[in-house]
């Protein structure tokens, strides 16, 4: 299965207030194992950074002036995530963008060129109720080394969310059997007996009888074997 990994950073937290996206990294996988793909790209808003979203990730405007417009990288993104499920911590926020973007070009939503999409914070919330599920916490949890990430920065992000995720999802493959595969048969060893060697032991008469007293008194009892 190809599985993309994907992170944005933006302005501003809201795209319904003018925000616009300024980063754009997405990490391929196959079968869960990494294939060293990946789409990373800056992106010029064409607008001012909120302060609060720049202590965040650090990237400033004067940055992004000579960077490329979204509407010139949409088709390569497009292309590169076409007909993977997409895996996002805190989807709703990155698709909500990302459609945002895609609307401003008249062009289809993002659900429409992928085969489907998994939110991972939701994931952690059914997996890890009432704790802290950020990225942060997650490596944390699963032993993963996030010394880097002294900013949030969509590819560090999207390479640690697939760590995060293969860990999370640790046992599940086991659980399926892979029906393309030959089945092994246990060979069948034939036992031989020889009848002679049985020896046939038969009650005699005495023993007959306390039998059938026996059960005849669980009978009366009201506990029959039968």
């Amino acid at each position: 299965m190809r599985q993309i990994f994907l992170d944005t950073e933006t302005t501003g937290l809201y795209p319904d207030q003018g925000h616009r996206i300024i980063e754009i990294a997405a990490v391929e996988i196959f079968n869960r194992r990494p294939t060293q793909r990946h789409f990373h790209i800056y992106i010029n808003p064409e607008r001012e950074i909120d302060p609060g979203a720049q202590e965040v990730h650090g990237i400033s405007l004067e940055f992004l002036q000579d960077k490329p417009l979204f509407a010139s990288i949409a088709e390569e993104f497009i292309e590169f995530i076409r007909g993977a499920e997409l895996i996002i911590h805190n989807a709703p926020f990155d698709v909500g963008f990302l459609n945002m973007e895609l609307a401003r070009l008249n062009l289809d939503k993002l659900e429409s060129y992928i085969s489907g999409i998994i939110d991972t914070l939701k994931m952690a919330k059914e997996l890890r109720p009432g704790q802290r599920n950020n990225l942060d916490a997650l490596c944390r949890h699963y032993g993963i080394d996030n010394s880097q990430r002294t900013l949030h920065g969509a590819l560090l992000d999207a390479e640690l969310l697939a760590e995060v995720y293969i860990a999370m999802t640790r046992g599940q493959e086991s659980l399926l059997m892979d029906l393309s595969s030959p089945v092994e048969h246990v060979s069948q060893t034939s036992l031989t007996v020889d009848l002679s060697m049985i020896k046939l032991v038969t009650a005699d008469k005495e023993e007959l009888v306390a039998h059938q007293q026996y059960v005849e008194g669980l009978t009366k009892s009201g506990a029959s074997p039968w």
